[in-house]
């Protein structure tokens, strides 16, 4: 299926719009004083230089944040996210990407907390090396769904989960569905974030279909596309499924993405917002 690796993709067209809700996701969640987790399934390294080998060799982030970091018609609802990245750049040029769990530090509160899991061997030192000595970040190098099972429900009651595995074995895209299953059992409440990449179109309905075959209530996809669907191989498109998503975010979106669509893919993009399940 599709080979994914964060460093060789950060900063791209499916990085800004996961973010981008991740952000917005987490912003609602502070609206309440009482506290939050959030619980990202597959953390990556946290940070990404956008001058590595790895990001020079796609140069995917020229497609992506580098279209719109800068730019002066910013929606209001994507300052905080774009704050976040001219902060690890010092205001500077676009060097560092910040990674699900840097966006999520740069957001959290004093009583909130995060939980990281990442398995892979080398980017867990590397996570561990982002967060050492953070009190409000627990690591694991653990299975990112067993994780998941032993940490729900959590001890605040409120908060989200971040799921975007790499989809690089077919069975992943049943994985997550077969997680929400459990993690909704365990914990109705809860703001899961799905993403996913359009690779082939069929995968991704047969995914919609086993979330709506869990009986499960108020689920959202927001996608953008830069090229229209396709046989060949290759990511022509990104999106994000949520449970239980906060209630500006259908309208929210509604606003940034025609915006995304034609600061990142004016001539061949497209966009999508609709309730897989209404609430």
């Amino acid at each position: 299926m599709l080979s994914y690796r964060h460093s060789f993709h950060a900063g791209n067209h499916a990085d800004v719009v996961k973010h981008i809700v991740q952000s917005l996701i987490l912003d609602a969640l502070k609206q309440k004083d009482k506290p939050f987790v959030y619980h990202d399934t597959h953390s990556g390294v946290g940070r990404y230089d956008l001058q590595d080998e790895r990001s020079e060799k796609t140069g995917e982030f020229k497609q992506g944040i580098a279209r719109i970091w800068s730019r002066d018609d910013i929606p209001s609802d994507i300052a905080a996210y774009i704050d976040t990245i001219k902060a690890l750049n010092n205001g500077d040029e676009l060097r560092y990407y910040p990674g699900s769990p840097k966006v999520a530090r740069s957001q959290i509160r004093a009583q909130d907390r995060m939980v990281l899991t990442e398995l892979h061997p080398s980017d867990f030192p590397l996570l561990l090396q982002e967060f050492r000595g953070d009190r409000q970040v627990k690591m694991y190098q653990e299975d990112a769904f067993a994780r998941l099972k032993a940490s729900l429900p959590p001890k605040e009651r409120r908060g989200m989960v971040l799921i975007d595995p790499p989809y690089e074995l077919k069975h992943e895209y049943q994985d997550v569905v077969k997680a929400i299953k459990h993690s909704h059992q365990r914990w109705a409440t809860g703001t899961y974030a799905i993403w996913y990449p359009v690779v082939y179109r069929e995968t991704i309905d047969n995914m919609i279909q086993g979330l709506k075959d869990l009986n499960i209530r108020n689920i959202l996809q927001i996608e953008l596309g830069v090229e229209p669907d396709t046989e060949e191989r290759g990511m022509t498109a990104s999106g994000m499924i949520v449970i239980n998503p906060p209630w500006k975010l259908a309208s929210q979106m509604q606003q940034i993405l025609p915006w995304l669509q034609q600061a990142i893919a004016p001539n061949h993009g497209h966009h999508k917002i609709e309730w897989i399940v209404p609430e």
